[in-house]
């Protein structure tokens, strides 16, 4: 009836208000349309019973990396909200091949009863807690650590990929890649990289093999920075390839 009336005035407008009112009724039309969902669809969000939710968690519990941690915890996220997901009479969670179940990971879900076979993941956040060091005060970058600069927390170890330094020897005496926030956990990345040895040095090299250990003498011939691979020359003149371990000390495997 509103239509027919509608049109009925529309009769007797002028050609420009015609033009409006006609394009009124198209978006009205339109937004009717953009509000319909297809039969059988539903919001992404919406499909996750708290059944499965809890069964996700408790699979991230299970599969989660934490070797002796005395505390983890999984924080789920949310499926993105564009997804439209076939009706489903059985969702099964999976850990992804690969996913590494620390910090920011995720979890597979699929459809394995239903008119679709379907498969997505839904973020989540496993946060690891155990005790490691912290910067109470904070501190410029640039600043040599020292021991007083430290103080013992509980943390989430798995908030940044870069491991958690835990023992007070691995980082007094080493210098701040990076600005400090009060509390921060101090961490591998923070710390400048300590350079072991020279190119031109004289470097023990440690070589570990299947149940032996030998040690030599070689001239570096690039510099040994920690965390980076180095090489040195034996007296019969053989380049070697190893890792800085120590001062003036290469390791390498066999």
């Amino acid at each position: 009836m509103l239509v027919i009336v509608l049109f009925g005035s529309l009769a007797r407008a002028t050609p420009r208000a015609l033009a409006w009112a006609l394009a009124g009724a198209i978006m009205f039309v339109l937004l009717l349309l953009g509000c319909a969902m297809p039969a059988g669809a539903e919001e992404a969000s919406a499909g996750l019973e708290p059944a499965l939710l809890e069964s996700v968690r408790t699979l991230a519990l299970d599969k989660a990396v934490a070797p002796g941690a005395p505390r983890v915890e999984v924080v789920l996220g949310q499926l993105d909200p564009r997804l439209r997901l076939a009706p489903c009479a059985r969702i099964e969670p999976y850990l992804p091949a690969g996913v590494r179940l620390w910090g920011k990971a995720r979890i597979g879900l699929r459809c394995t009863q239903g008119p679709t076979h379907w498969n997505v993941y839904l973020p989540i956040t496993v946060k690891v807690y155990g005790r490691a060091l912290v910067v109470p005060a904070g501190a410029v970058a640039g600043s040599v650590v020292a021991s007083a600069d430290l103080a013992e927390a509980e943390v989430d170890l798995a908030e940044e990929s870069s491991a958690a330094i835990v023992e007070p020897k691995l980082a007094v005496g080493r210098v701040l890649a990076q600005a400090m926030k009060p509390g921060q956990t101090l961490r591998q990345g923070h710390l400048k990289a300590r350079q072991w040895f020279a190119a031109g040095e004289t470097v023990k090299v440690v070589a570990a093999g299947d149940g032996f250990v030998l040690e030599s003498e070689a001239q570096a011939i690039s510099n040994g920075i920690e965390g980076q691979l180095a090489r040195v020359r034996t007296e019969s003149g053989r380049v070697l390839t190893g890792v800085p371990s120590a001062e003036r000390r290469l390791e390498v495997t066999l």
